[in-house]
C-alpha cells in the first residue's frame, strides 16, 4: 500500500470519526424529543427509546400553554419576506457595481464592504432610536427591512456578475435592450447558483436570528420561535424531553433548506471566491 493511499484512509477515518461527534448531540436531541421524560437522562443512553412518547411530546409542544404556533408562524413570514427582499436588493446591487459605469462606483463598493466589518452591536442604539422615530418598533416590517440588506450578499452576486462577459451586455445594449432587461432576462439567469447560495445563507441566517427580535419586539404575539424558544425553556425548563421536541421542531425547517440546497451553498461559495 502507497504512502499516499495510506494517509487518505487515515485523512478519511479522521473525518468520519470527527462528522460522527458532530452528528452525536443532534441524534441524542432527536431520540430525547420522542422519550418519556424518566428515559431520557437513563445510563446508558438509549439511542432507541424502548418507550415512545411522540405524540404526548409534540402535542405539548404545539397545543400546550404557549402559542408554539404562532411563534411558528411569525418566524416563516419575517423568513421568508427578509430572504426574498435581500435577494431583491442585493442582486440589483451587485448588478450595478459590475456591469454599470459611474462616477465612485469602486469606492462607493469599497465603503459598503467597510460597513461590514462594524460589529452589529455597535450600532444597535442608533438603530433603535431611529426605529422609534419612524415608527418601525416592535413590528414585523422593521424586522423585514432592518435585515433586508446583505453586504456578503452583494458582494457575492457581484463577483458572479463580473465573470459575465462585458460583450453579451453590449450586444443586448446595441439591439435596444435597456438594464432593466438585461439584468432579468440577460443576467440572472447566469448566476442561479449565486441566488440559491445567498437565499439560503439569508434564509438560515434570519430564521435563527436572535438578537433583533430581542432588541426591536416587545408584543408578545409579534416574538419570532427563537424568543419563544426563550419562553418556552422559562416554562419547561426541567422537562428535557419537551425542550428536545421543540428544538427539533425549530431547526426543521433549516435542516429541510440546507439537505436541498447544500449543493448550491457549496457551489456558490467556491465558485464566487475565484471569480471577479
Amino acid at each position: 500500500m502507497s504512502s499516499l493511499r495510506f494517509s487518505r484512509i487515515i485523512v478519511t477515518l479522521l473525518m468520519s470519526a470527527a462528522g460522527i461527534m458532530f452528528v452525536m448531540p443532534f441524534l441524542w436531541m432527536l431520540s430525547a424529543s420522542f422519550k418519556p421524560e424518566l428515559d431520557v437522562l437513563a445510563y446508558p443512553i438509549q439511542w432507541i427509546p424502548k418507550n415512545w412518547n411522540i405524540v404526548e411530546n409534540y402535542r405539548e409542544v404545539w397545543l400546550g400553554s404557549l402559542p408554539f404556533s404562532l411563534y411558528y408562524w411569525n418566524t416563516i413570514k419575517i423568513t421568508i419576506l427578509t430572504t426574498v427582499f435581500s435577494l431583491i436588493i442585493s442582486a440589483m446591487a451587485a448588478y450595478g457595481f459590475s456591469k454599470i459605469s459611474f462616477k465612485g462606483r469602486d469606492l462607493l463598493f469599497i465603503v459598503i464592504l467597510a460597513t461590514f466589518m462594524i460589529p452589529s452591536q455597535a450600532i444597535l442604539v442608533p438603530q433603535f432610536i431611529m426605529y422609534r422615530w419612524l415608527g418601525l418598533f416592535d413590528s414585523h416590517a422593521g424586522l423585514v427591512l432592518l435585515s433586508g440588506s446583505s453586504v456578503i450578499g452583494t458582494f457575492l452576486l457581484r463577483q458572479f456578475y463580473m465573470s459575465i462577459h462585458n460583450e453579451i451586455i453590449e450586444s443586448a445594449r446595441i439591439d435596444g435592450a435597456n438594464h432593466w432587461t438585461i439584468f432579468v432576462r440577460i443576467t440572472l439567469p447566469l448566476v442561479k447558483s449565486a441566488l440559491a447560495t445567498v437565499m439560503i445563507l439569508r434564509f438560515i441566517w434570519t430564521w435563527n436570528d436572535y438578537q433583533n427580535p430581542l432588541i426591536f419586539l416587545r408584543s408578545d404575539h409579534l416574538y419570532t420561535l427563537q424568543l419563544g424558544m426563550t419562553k418556552f425553556s422559562d416554562v419547561n425548563g426541567e422537562f428535557y424531553s419537551l425542550m428536545m421536541a421543540g428544538a427539533v421542531s425549530a431547526i426543521l425547517p433549516l435542516l429541510i433548506i440546507f439537505i436541498f440546497g447544500q449543493k448550491h451553498v457549496i457551489e456558490g461559495v467556491a465558485s464566487g471566491s475565484v471569480k471577479g
